[in-house]
């Protein structure tokens, strides 16, 4: 039989303390619904009486949210120094909440119970066995985080055990062991972890680490090893300064490399979806280098790797991607060899011969070598191959653009003018726009839209500017790296100009031009 280790997320609480998170009370039910569907054992809501968004949300959350996997779990201190855990209105708050489950923090480092809470070692003991007693009395199951347990433990080991203990007596379930300031490496961890459970052999033992080190995840992969029971942590690694374990590698790791139970086997496919969606949702760009669920967790850039890629999918690759729901991507650069354009051309429909795959790569050095990027633009990627076969693009001909800005009583205003050829038709377009990336868009889309409606499906997602040559001053090279999506999927396109207008339009005229190929493509085959 495997063995188990619960996971325990608390991605709403301790996640939301990273800086430039702040979720509504509906962000919060949303990823409640997504971790319960990920499958994890526990999902922390948040701290009941914080403030009233958190109150609102433990109100809801029991009528909203229908809960499969998961338990939800309320998080609070134990009682302030000299009040009864009755009497205190925060312990009262954490109750009323009405889950089945709460957290209770409590400390167990010497140094914060004189500094902090400023009281002595045995009033802190007593706070932690008091109010985990009095949950316990209340029908809740406790979980007991010993704050700064190890720091504690290294300090006064006596101090930080006896403040298990007491938790253990009353009747915790849980004993978490927290690495709060994070800065622990990974044999200290194995060795405290190792003479605490001997100390206190029959209880059931959690960790919780911070990053500090860049240790969170691999400490939390030693403490299993060591014999703890739940790991908690957050998705994406969210959380204050550096973050907390990351459950997204935290749960592959323990299920695919070291064969433990973690959530349902057949839901850690689930993990790049439900990674990107919480990404979302929190409204941070995911870091694409993230292990497993980040978007170059399997991009292949050098040539050995694609050609290898090609033959041998495990030449390169740790695991399936597929096992964790992402995929093997390929990108071209002056680094790629004729397999990595071979395989990227076939990603995108084209069948290349290994000489056309070799005139591509050539180009690719000679433009790279001028500024482009084709790692990011894989539209103007497209184009090149295709050109290299013979294509040319016959949505239309630029005869010429020309772009305005204007200060219009303090109201600056870019306007484009483009002529083009559709058709055979001579058309003349003039939009304003915001700026004037802005404007040349809209003017071509104006050109285009009679000819090719399906222009209106085609969005610019994203724009950005690069100097190249930042000592050369104005007359610097810079690249323009435009996104461009549609329904079905998004695309890269690039432009290169000391001039950043031209740089813009170029960037601008292929994406949308991949898009109108696209679309076409698409209508060819229905």
């Amino acid at each position: 039989m495997n063995r188990t280790v619960e996971i325990y997320d608390t991605t709403l609480r301790d996640g939301t303390q990273q800086v430039g998170i702040s979720l509504t009370v509906r962000d919060k039910l949303a990823i409640c619904s997504l971790l319960d569907g990920l499958g994890v054992a526990y999902v922390e809501g948040g701290w009941p009486g914080a403030n009233p968004k958190e109150d609102e949300f433990f109100r809801r959350v029991r009528t909203e949210v229908d809960f499969g996997t998961a338990k939800l779990v309320a998080f609070g201190a134990t009682r302030r120094a000299g009040v009864a855990a009755e009497d205190d209105p925060n312990v009262q708050s954490l109750l009323d909440a009405g889950t089945d489950t709460v957290c209770l923090v409590g400390k167990t480092w010497d140094y914060h119970v004189e500094h902090a809470l400023r009281t002595s070692p045995d009033e802190a003991i007593a706070m932690i066995g008091d109010t985990v007693a009095y949950f316990r009395k209340q029908g809740r199951d406790v979980f007991f985080d010993a704050e700064h347990f190890f720091d504690g433990y290294r300090s006064n080991p006596d101090f930080a055990v006896a403040a298990l203990q007491a938790a253990h007596d009353a009747g915790a379930s849980r004993l978490v062991l927290c690495d709060t300031n994070g800065g622990f490496l990974s044999h200290e961890v194995e060795r405290i972890i190792g003479s605490v459970t001997e100390r206190v052999p029959d209880a059931t033992f959690g960790c919780h680490f911070h990053n500090d080190a860049g240790l969170a995840v691999g400490n939390s992969l030693t403490a299993v090893q060591a014999g703890v029971f739940q790991v908690q942590g957050c998705i994406n690694g969210y959380g204050e300064r550096t973050g907390n374990a990351d459950l997204c590698s935290v749960i592959p790791n323990l299920s695919l490399k070291m064969g433990i139970d973690t959530i349902p086997h057949d839901r850690i496919e689930r993990l790049t979806t439900v990674s990107h969606h919480i990404a979302e949702v929190v409204n941070l760009t995911l870091d694409p280098h993230l292990p497993y669920v980040g978007a170059s967790a399997f991009t292949h850039k050098a040539g050995l790797h694609a050609s290898a890629i090609a033959r041998r999918p495990d030449a390169y690759e740790h695991l399936s991607p597929a096992s964790v729901g992402n995929s093997t991507r390929m990108v071209v650069s002056e680094l790629a060899g004729r397999s990595a354009v071979l395989a990227k051309a076939e990603a995108s429909g084209l069948d290349l011969t290994p000489d056309q795959a070799q005139v591509v790569v050539d180009k690719i050095k000679e433009r790279e070598h001028a500024g482009y990027q084709y790692e990011a633009a894989g539209g103007s990627f497209e184009l090149l191959a295709r050109q290299v076969t013979g294509w040319r693009q016959d949505f239309f001909d630029l005869e010429s653009y020309r772009v305005l800005v204007e200060n219009r009583g303090g109201e600056v205003i870019a306007e484009a003018t483009v002529k083009v050829i559709v058709k055979g038709e001579r058309i003349v377009s003039t939009r304003d726009g915001d700026g004037p990336v802005a404007a040349m868009d809209r003017a071509l889309r104006a050109a285009l839209v009679d000819s090719y409606p399906e222009v209106d499906r085609i969005k610019l997602t994203d724009y950005r500017v690069r100097d190249l040559d930042s000592s050369e001053g104005a007359s610097a090279r810079v690249r323009v790296l435009t996104e461009h999506a549609d329904s079905e999927s998004t695309w890269g396109s690039v432009g290169v100009h000391t001039n950043i207008i031209d740089a813009s339009w170029s960037a601008v005229a292929d994406g949308l031009i991949v898009g109108l190929l696209r679309e076409q493509m698409r209508g060819d085959t229905v």
